[in-house]
């Protein structure tokens, strides 16, 4: 057979294949001792090679076909490791799309499987946002794999809508101050930064002294979870106060003696890891037991764009890339609401010239 054509060959009672694409050469166990089964195999091989010779489609190599959906996630693992994105909730979802999916081959994954698997998991009474998790996990598992050229293409993966599920909780003044009250002094600190800045948690975790210059707190670009640097003046009585005391708080000591503490926020020089628990029974002490630490990210976006700070600006320090998030949770303070309706009173009495002073005014 010539180089091209590719051949059939006995290994014991197994027959074999062997074909070329492109000067490599490929040998592959059809796991039968059938050798009419092993032709076909091997003519449809062959269509594979030589559409891929033809630019139609990029060939899957045989070592493809051998991957499990749990060796796509376990280089996922090791990518998040590597990123320093490997936290405790992102690993518990890769477990959970592990125990899901891992034995699956992966070029054996369909999207009528996936779909079976998301009526599953919504009969069983699970939220949307909770499948989707799963599911995002996965599929970010066969980009990577694609991007290193282990597989040429991954199955269609359904998100489903989560409109509804959005979290709507905001922190007020008051309550956050009650909780602050029943909080371990070591998150104090911790809780009133994302208060006031909107800043995500961890990038609250890990920020270091080496990010502060005078009173000025800078994030580089890869210290920051959208990927874009960006500066947090420590002004204002929380955020200067914050200062202050986590300065006073830097100087460790253990026995006879004394460190120096790399990170701003920490408890007793260690990272600060998990406030979960601490934050829930504040949180029911304060009388808020439904809060999140995340609602403070809202709270914090919120009194800005209240007090009359511009998104931009607003962004600039919360680390939201985008606008979505006013979209989603309709963030809209009254007096643009109020301004809006005066303004179209004024419009309808017909009067249109100069500048439009506030009725409550």
């Amino acid at each position: 057979m010539a180089r091209g054509d590719g051949r059939c060959y006995l290994r014991g009672n197994t027959w074999w294949l062997s074909y070329w694409l492109r000067g490599v050469q490929y040998r592959q166990s059809t796991e039968s001792s059938d050798e009419q089964q092993a032709r076909k195999m091997l003519k449809n091989k062959l269509k594979e090679v030589h559409a891929d010779q033809i630019g139609a489609r990029a060939f899957q190599t045989p070592k493809a076909d051998r991957l499990t959906i749990h060796d796509l996630l376990e280089a996922l693992k090791a990518d998040y490791k590597l990123r320093g994105k490997d936290s405790g909730q992102n690993l518990s979802h890769l477990k959970r799309a592990d125990e899901d999916f891992g034995t699956i081959l992966a070029i054996a994954l369909t999207p009528e499987r996936v779909d079976q698997y998301i009526q599953d998991r919504i009969a069983a009474k699970n939220k949307a946002a909770a499948v989707n998790r799963t599911l995002q996990f996965v599929r970010q598992s066969y980009t990577l794999a694609i991007r290193r050229n282990h597989l040429v293409r991954a199955p269609y993966i359904r998100r489903l809508s989560e409109k509804g599920n959005e979290r709507k909780g905001f922190c007020e003044e008051d309550s956050f101050r009650a909780i602050v009250g029943f909080l371990p002094k070591y998150l104090q600190d911790f809780c009133l930064f994302g208060y006031v800045t909107g800043m995500r948690f961890g990038e609250i975790k890990s920020l270091a002294w080496a990010n502060v210059h005078g009173d000025v707190l800078k994030l580089e670009d890869g210290d920051a979870k959208n990927g874009e640097g960006r500066i947090v003046p420590m002004v204002g009585k929380d955020l200067a106060g914050v200062l202050t005391r986590r300065k006073e708080a830097q100087k460790v000591k253990r026995d006879d003696t004394t460190t120096i503490a790399a990170l701003i926020f920490h408890h007793n020089g260690k990272p600060i890891v998990d406030i979960r628990k601490a934050w829930r029974t504040a949180c029911k002490k304060a009388g808020a037991p439904n809060l999140l630490f995340h609602d403070l990210r809202r709270a914090a976006v919120r009194a800005m764009d209240e007090a009359g700070v511009s998104r931009e600006v607003a962004k600039k320090i919360s680390g939201h890339k985008s606008d979505s998030m006013w979209a989603r949770y309709r963030i809209c303070p009254d007096r643009d609401l109020r301004q809006a309706l005066e303004r179209t009173q004024l419009y309808r009495e017909g009067t249109t010239g100069g500048s439009v002073v506030s009725i409550s005014k």
